[in-house]
């Protein structure tokens, strides 16, 4: 038709549609309530803000993914790409926020990167973070709450691994490396577990091509500096306080390395007095985490039954980052989750089951003359804590209303005509039990006649039979 626009999304960008939507809602308030039950309040920012606030905060690479935005009156203006760096806005534009300021946020990011299978332009993230903090007991309730709100969602088995920044940054005196090339060395780093520690060798010295003919340039580091690199990289028990003790080995003779290894063995005191042990929270020096704004402990999360899915949380402390708008150092520490990633996470594990309505019950209708009763039938569940649809659909066959229930995944459909009427009864219909048949059922009175899955009740015990109903599907369903 002449003057009709094509349906389509810009690269990147993705719809998503009801059943992806009721699992992510579920997801994020089983995450709500237990960031809730450490006390953590809700914050929302816009998703536009002033380019100079996004930009000189997260690294190189950050700022290179930021979408550019205009308003009307022209001024320079980006899409967040985190929910730190507009937290750190905002704690410095309201000065007369509460200390600490312990916050949660759940809220679309966008990155101008190059769309992949799994990866998007724009995503989810939910934040946690706590202000004003300079204690580790801040980063370790960061720990436990990650670990937490897994336990929660009955992700499986996890790891929550943790090091700290400034320990990485004594490797850089144990390694004789310039502090000016730290970051592009944590960049490296933070590739191992991807790219194994072959090519993070390789990368760190000459370079290496990779699987898709890529060369990826070396840093140019010596052999010798290397060494000591790997060197502390083969730090590692299963024990947390044994690794605190090779690092004071390995440190022995670098200054100030006491103190930062001391915070590191006072979280996991922490952890382990809390029954937070070795098998679910780790110390792995390794972590370093991509973001430059990070400062002192670090720390992300794996799930244990798909490890290809890489991280599902990440975060750390970092205590400068609101010192661009204030002047003055404010410690804080936070984490995100990857929303996509650990949604898609736990449908693959089967932790999560996707469903297209959020309507447990159907009123067919199917007899004009009955509307009033159809609609005081669907009332009548609704105020009983039922969430029912009543059929508004234009179509009025039987078979093509049973067919919408189907189709939508509603459990249970509520039957009643001029029959059941003068019998003073309901036809309650299980849709899970009549799956098979749904397809082909010519009408009513064939559906009546095999009554696959149904039973009768008085009208009066509508809302009664259909509790028990649901009660016994849920129950079977677990």
């Amino acid at each position: 038709m002449k003057g009709t626009v094509e349906p389509r999304l810009s690269r990147g960008l993705r719809d998503l549609l009801p059943d992806q939507m009721l699992a992510r809602q579920r997801m994020i308030a089983t995450i709500r309530d237990v960031y809730e039950s450490y006390g953590f309040v809700p914050l929302e920012t816009p998703a536009i803000e002033f380019l100079d606030v996004l930009s000189g905060s997260a690294g190189a690479e950050a700022q290179q993914s930021i979408f550019r935005v205009s308003n009307p009156e022209e001024e320079a203006l980006g899409l967040r790409f985190d929910l730190t760096v507009p937290l750190a806005r905002v704690v410095s534009q309201y000065p007369n926020l509460p200390r600490p300021f312990r916050r949660y946020q759940v809220s679309s990011v966008w990155r101008a990167d190059k769309p992949d299978p799994g990866r998007f332009r724009e995503f989810t993230q939910f934040d946690i973070d706590s202000v004003g903090v300079e204690s580790e007991v801040a980063d370790t309730e960061i720990i436990t709450t990650a670990c937490d709100a897994l336990s929660a969602l009955n992700v499986g088995g996890y790891r929550v691994r943790f090091s700290s920044r400034r320990v990485l940054n004594l490797l850089l005196t144990f390694a004789e490396i310039p502090s000016e090339r730290s970051m592009d060395v944590f960049r490296v780093l933070d590739k191992l577990d991807k790219i194994g520690p072959q090519r993070v060798r390789q990368e760190l010295t000459v370079g290496y091509v990779d699987d898709s003919g890529v060369k990826i340039n070396g840093m140019g580091l010596a052999s010798s500096q290397v060494d000591r690199i790997e060197q502390f990289l083969a730090i590692g028990a299963p024990r947390r306080e044994d690794v605190v003790t090779q690092l004071r080995e390995i440190f022995a003779g670098v200054s100030g390395a006491g103190d930062e290894i001391d915070v590191l063995a006072r979280m996991a005191r922490h952890l382990t007095a809390l029954g937070y042990d070795d098998d679910r929270v780790q110390l792995d020096i390794s972590i370093a985490r991509g973001l430059a704004y990070y400062t002192g402990p670090v720390f992300e999360a794996n799930l244990l039954d798909l490890p290809r899915f890489g991280s599902v949380l990440g975060g750390g402390r970092y205590d400068d980052l609101v010192t661009r708008f204030l002047g003055e150092k404010v410690p804080a520490v936070g984490a995100s989750i990857g929303v996509d990633r650990l949604l898609a996470a736990l449908v693959e594990l089967g932790r999560v089951r996707l469903q297209k309505s959020t309507a447990k019950v159907l009123i067919t209708a199917i007899d004009p003359a009955l509307t009033d009763d159809y609609i005081a039938m669907a009332y009548e569940l609704r105020r009983a804590g039922i969430p029912t649809e009543l059929y508004l659909g234009a179509q009025k066959r039987f078979g093509k209303q049973i067919k919408y229930a189907d189709q939508c995944e509603i459990p249970l459909a509520v039957v009643r005509g001029s029959d059941e009427r003068d019998k003073g009864i309901v036809t309650i219909k299980d849709m899970f039990a009549g799956k098979a048949r749904a397809d082909d059922v010519a009408g009513r009175d064939q559906w009546l006649g095999e009554r696959p899955g149904q039973i009768e009740v008085p009208r009066e015990g509508l809302v009664a039979a259909v509790r028990d109903l649901l009660a016994k599907i849920e129950g079977s369903a677990t």
